[in-house]
Formats: C-alpha cells, sequence, structure tokens
C-alpha cells in the first residue's frame, strides 16, 4: 500500500532536520543486523493517530553564486514539491520572515500543492511571540509555531498536514496487480531489463550513470499474472549524490520501494557484490518487501560447470541479513531467466502474504523448544506462553514470554529457521515482536 509524501522545505538553518528527526522519532530505523543501513538518512516513516506517511526532509534551499536566485530556488522547490502530496514550509521565528522565505513561499503557492507553514524555535511555552503574526504575510495561512527541539506544536502541525493526506483503505489493490521495483546501484541494467519485458525501449538506456531520473511505472500482463513494474533511478552512495536532481531521483526510488510489494534487487554480475549493493538491498529488507536478488550482465561472464555455484555461494555469504532472498541469474540483453524471474514474483509475493493459523504456530513452536532448551540465566529459564501472528507484508509473529532479556537474539534466530523450515517464507523477511506476559500492546 503506496504512502503519501510530505516533503520539508525551506532556506538553511531553520531547524528543518531537527524537525525532521523530531517528527519521525524512534521509527526511523529497526534494523538489528543489516550491514550498511545508516541512520543518516533523508526520509522516515512519519505515524500520527494511526495514519503513516513518508516524511522527506529536502535540505536547505538556497541560491548559488554562479545563478540567479529564482532560478536555484525553483530549481530546488519544483523537484521537492513534485513527489509530495503536501509541503512542510520551515521559517525561522528569530530570522523573521525573509526574502527567501518569501520567494519559496511564492513558488509553493503557484504548485497548486497544499502547504503548512511551520514557525521553527518557538522554545517557550504558553502563548505565541507576537512576532509569529508576521508570517501571515507569506500568504499561506495559518503558521504553526513549533519547537523542533523540545517538541512543542508538533501535534497541532501533524494534524493540519494529515489533513491535506490521502490515506487509501487496506486492500485497495487493483485487481491483485503485483508492483515491483527494480532497485540496485547505477549501470546495472534496470532500465535494460524493463524494456526487454515490455518488448520497446520505452526508458532512456546510457552508459552515463544516473540517465534514469523518474521512478516510472510500466503495467505488464503475461502468463504469469499482472504486474505493474517501476524502474528506478540508481542509488548510490551518498557522497556522490551530487545535483538537487539526483537528490530527488534518489527520493522518488525509496518512494517507488515503499509502493511496491516485490523488489528486484539487481547485480551487476560483471562487477560482483559492493558495499552500496548491501545499502539497497537492506533499505528494502527493513521495508519488509519481499525480495529477489537477480544477477544480470550473466551472458558478459566468462564461466563453466561450476561459476554459478561458486558467484550463488559468495552472494549468499555477502547477503547473508537477507539469507531468504532467492538469488537467479539473468541476462536483460538475451532475455535469459527472465520468464523465471516472474515465476518468482509472483511466488515471493505470495510468501509476503502468508497467514499461519496460532495452533500450527504453536505445534512447531512446543517441538523447537523441546528440540533445543530456551536459554536461562541465573537459574530462571525463557518460556514462550505462546506465539500468534500479527500481520502479513512482511509475516510478523509476537511471542509472550515471561522475560524479553532471556528471548537472546541467538534464540529468535533459531526459532525463526524452525518458522522457515516448516512454512517455507521464502523471499521474505520475518519480524518476530517480544511480549512480556501482562503487556498491553
Amino acid at each position: 500500500m503506496a504512502k503519501p509524501i510530505v516533503a520539508i522545505v525551506g532556506r538553511p538553518n531553520v531547524g528543518k532536520s531537527t524537525l525532521f528527526n523530531k517528527l519521525v522519532g524512534q521509527r526511523l530505523s529497526i534494523v538489528e543486523d543489516t550491514p550498511g543501513v545508516t541512520r543518516d538518512r533523508i526520509y522516515g516513516n512519519c505515524e500520527w493517530q494511526d495514519k503513516s506517511f513518508l516524511l522527506v526532509d529536502t535540505g536547505g534551499i538556497e541560491p548559488d553564486n554562479d545563478a540567479g536566485i529564482l532560478a536555484h530556488i525553483r530549481q530546488q522547490a519544483e523537484l521537492a514539491i513534485d513527489t509530495a502530496q503536501c509541503i512542510i514550509l520551515v521559517t525561522d521565528i528569530r530570522s523573521g520572515v525573509t526574502a527567501s522565505d518569501t520567494d519559496i513561499a511564492r513558488l509553493l503557492i503557484r504548485s497548486g500543492k497544499p502547504v503548512v507553514l511551520a514557525v521553527n524555535k518557538c522554545d517557550s511555552l504558553g502563548e505565541p511571540p507576537m512576532e509569529l503574526y508576521d508570517f501571515y504575510t507569506l500568504g499561506i495561512g495559518e503558521p504553526y509555531p513549533v519547537s523542533s527541539v523540545h517538541g512543542h506544536g508538533t501535534g497541532d502541525l501533524l494534524e493540519a498536514v494529515c489533513a491535506h493526506l490521502t490515506f487509501e483503505e487496506e486492500g485497495a489493490e487493483e485487481e491483485d496487480r503485483i508492483p515491483v521495483a527494480v532497485i540496485g546501484r547505477p549501470n546495472v541494467g534496470k532500465s535494460s531489463l524493463v524494456n526487454y519485458i515490455l518488448g520497446e525501449n520505452r526508458m532512456i538506456v546510457a552508459d552515463e550513470a544516473g540517465t534514469t531520473r523518474d521512478a516510472i511505472d510500466a503495467e505488464v500482463d503475461n502468463q504469469f499474472g499482472k504486474f505493474t513494474v517501476i524502474d528506478t533511478a540508481g542509488l548510490r552512495k551518498k557522497g556522490k549524490v551530487e545535483d538537487g536532481v539526483e537528490r530527488y531521483a534518489v527520493i522518488r526510488s525509496l518512494a517507488a520501494v515503499e509502493r511496491a510489494r516485490v523488489c528486484v534487487i539487481l547485480i551487476d554480475a560483471t562487477v560482483g557484490f559492493t558495499e552500496q549493493d548491501s545499502k539497497v538491498a537492506g533499505f528494502a529488507h527493513e521495508q519488509g518487501k519481499a525480495c529477489i536478488i537477480a544477477v544480470n550482465k550473466w551472458d558478459a561472464v566468462e564461466k563453466d560447470d561450476k561459476t554459478m555455484d561458486a558467484m550463488r555461494k559468495k552472494l549468499m555469504n555477502d547477503f547473508s541479513f537477507m539469507s531468504y532472498a532467492p538469488i537467479l541469474f539473468i541476462s536483460a540483453k538475451t532475455g535469459q531467466r527472465v520468464d523465471r524471474l516472474f515465476e518468482l514474483i509472483r511466488y515471493v509475493d505470495g510468501q509476503n502474504a502468508l497467514r499461519i493459523t496460532t495452533g500450527m504456530l504453536n505445534d512447531l513452536l512446543a517441538r523447537a523448544t523441546a528440540r533445543v532448551q530456551p536459554p536461562s540465566d541465573k537459574g530462571k529459564r525463557l518460556k514462550i506462553f505462546y506465539m500468534t501472528q500479527a500481520s502479513t507484508r512482511p509475516p510478523t509473529f509476537v511471542a509472550f514470554v515471561n522475560s524479553r532479556q532471556l528471548f537472546h537474539f541467538s534464540y529468535q534466530r533459531y526459532i525463526e529457521n524452525q518458522i522457515r523450515a516448516t512454512f517455507g517464507l521464502e523471499g521474505t523477511p520475518i519480524r518476530i515482536l517480544i511480549r512480556e506476559r501482562g503487556e498491553s500492546r
């Protein structure tokens, strides 16, 4: 289910990133053993009153010395608002209304997108300062006083933002059409693969990195079912994301992963595994998407009868944090095994939505704990009273125990492996939530 996107914009040093961190809170990243997935990202999930949306921190909009002020502001602001349902314009109560604030506000008004005005650094409780009323001159509407440091006023701000968003109802999938995001580093052949699937050169293909800037949807109907294939921009290292256009191309790619049900992680067979491949895969993993690792350009590799097995073993080690993902060797140029790719997409999508009854889970739990005793500490042994499945996409299980501290990560991994060995769940991550007896949630 696609989440609405909200972009935070404004000039530098008004507290956009601090406000972003405050709004996403502890939900910024839920990762334990995923390598290469850092917390210093420019996107995050934000929740307010059981509603969830993707929040994007766009960075400071400021004029370049070499370019006209309005030209530079327009380039930055239009790229930001293009992806968003709603915009939060952040200003600074201490600086008052500046010329840059006015220029940005005019561009946002012309966009036709709803804008919520946040006046930051109102750190004192009580009546808002008189300077707040100066911000009515921006013509955006009511200014919301907030403190990104202390969190004052963020509730009213989120209430105003959510009033402008459209949230899809659960189960509102169009005729079971599976959204598939093709993700990976630049130049691994994402656009070539989509072109082969469509049977036409709809996407521009070139050796230059960054050719694809937008996340482009294409509907595909074949003997395996109905799919929406999303070609995305290559996700590069953060230090190499230079201009504003590419910055927002990355945001569109991340949003494409959000609305996909299956992610095809494309690897270049001629280059092999890189650190950036683990970052790309890590984002899909932490979002709970069904995943397939597709090794492209297999036709360009010199090989013998042992080459594929050797590379498969190496990739299984490199992607040890998502060992559930099947590995397929393909060629977007010749079409080798592309049909098999669609079979796998449908299969892992079904696994991602699999629901297991509580009775079957607890039968498995009884056998697993009898085979390997739960850990103990200072004479106290872990007891798992029962387990139930809370949700799907990804399959999420809740284990009720006598002590959260005794349920070590290694034993959680053992229980997860037993679930996979019994029920399959190939191609999908599994979440296990721990609840002590007596906890209501």
